[in-house]
């Protein structure tokens, strides 16, 4: 019995093994550089687009290993037309935001039309999107690079030197803010665990041992702790990871506690019975690729935010890097399966061998080699996993 659970849980938590030892490996590699605060801090902003956009890209995958190629288009696109709003024609930020957002959507619903209800293969009109709005970001750009000069945006969304949460305290050197920030957040997590056990317990649900939680909560308030650590002896908690957090909490709720997000694991469990228990599974492709649209304008929103300007490149292979999150974090490429905290898991472990590589000098090429085996071997567990259990 013992070894039964060895194995689930190996099995379970294989890829927070995995993201372990090849942090080790870097540290290592790098003679510690990896885990010096500036870099942890990096870590962040420089992915925050990949945690965003490998969200939105689970719930696609979740409905039968689909797809969207043209995100990377998409935040480029997006972002072009925010930065000539706010630049070219003086429109509020504020303003543009929410018109950005909505430009975001409706490109998702667009495609998703064409996805859910012409069943066109997403392959197809995902790609074709992918062109239309690369073409169409250097159409509004005119080729050319648009500055940003909003301090208002640029510091929301988490670009330059200042885009941090101040210190009430006034402390050189260290962001007691930021570390209490952490502190308050583990006592949270660990009430909800409290009181979720008790519910369950209370209404005769199987709930993990005792002994299983308390391990859990220990390890995971443990890695709060050491990550808020090391950032708060730099400048402390970047605004964009308060955007990747707010994403990751109200998507991770939706997936996991609501009727909505069981649709999705449904249809890509089983389209046909789903559709016979009286589900509209056409509604769900189309809401799966309307939340792609608007995350994907949040995502274009933080990397303009983050280089302080708009250019026809950006974006690119944005797309891989969500996807490659997904399947590495444990997405089925089957559909039906997959998690945001697995996503997280999948985004960092990226960014990790992304940051390590690059510390270690590794060629821009070997690194694309690097990462499309990473991928290429996730996908692979997940078959192999696939014709186990059967």
């Amino acid at each position: 019995m013992d070894k039964a659970k060895l194995n689930e849980g190996m099995k379970k938590y294989t890829m927070v093994i995995a993201l372990l030892f090849v942090a080790m490996f870097f540290t290592w590699q790098t003679g510690g550089k990896l885990l010096l605060p500036q870099n942890v801090s990096n870590l962040i902003a420089q992915n925050a687009y990949v945690f965003v956009l490998a969200t939105g890209m689970l719930l696609c995958i979740l409905t039968g290993g689909n797809i969207d190629l043209s995100v990377g288009s998409v935040v480029c696109f997006v972002g072009a037309v925010g930065a000539k709003l706010m630049e070219s024609m003086g429109v509020n930020p504020v303003i543009a935001i929410l018109i950005m957002l909505v430009i975001g959507t409706l490109i998702g619903a667009w495609q998703g039309f064409w996805i859910a209800f012409v069943r066109v293969p997403p392959f197809i009109v995902t790609l074709a999107g992918m062109l239309i709005f690369r073409g169409l970001s250097n159409v509004v750009l005119n080729g050319q690079t648009e500055s940003i000069t909003s301090g208002g945006f640029v510091k929301i969304f988490g670009g330059g030197a200042n885009c941090y949460i101040p210190d009430i305290f006034g402390i050189e050197g260290f962001n007691l803010t930021s570390m209490l920030i952490g502190i308050i957040t583990c006592v949270i997590y660990i009430a909800i665990q409290v009181a979720g056990r008790r519910n369950r317990i209370r209404k005769g649900y199987a709930t993990d041992s005792l002994k299983s939680m308390i391990v859990k909560t220990i390890i995971i308030c443990a890695v709060v702790l050491a990550f808020t650590y090391k950032i708060s002896m730099y400048r402390g908690i970047p605004t964009a990871l308060i955007w990747v957090v707010i994403v990751v909490l109200i998507y991770g709720y939706i997936t996991s506690k609501t009727t909505t997000g069981r649709y999705f694991y449904a249809v890509g469990g089983n389209e046909k019975a789903t559709k016979l228990s009286g589900i509209n599974t056409d509604k769900v492709y189309f809401l799966a690729y309307c939340n792609m649209g608007l995350l994907a304008a949040l995502a274009g929103m933080l990397t303009i935010a983050r280089m302080t300007s708009a250019q026809p490149t950006y974006g690119q292979n944005y797309e891989m890097d969500a996807i490659g999150a997904c399947f590495i974090g444990g997405a089925s490429a089957y559909g039906g399966i997959g998690t945001v905290p697995g996503v997280i898991v999948g985004a960092v472990l990226m960014g990790v061998i992304n940051l390590g590589m690059s510390i270690m000098g590794v060629d821009a090429n070997y690194q694309r080699v690097v990462k499309g085996l990473v991928l290429l071997g996730a996908v692979i567990f997940d078959v192999l996993n696939k014709k186990s259990n059967k």
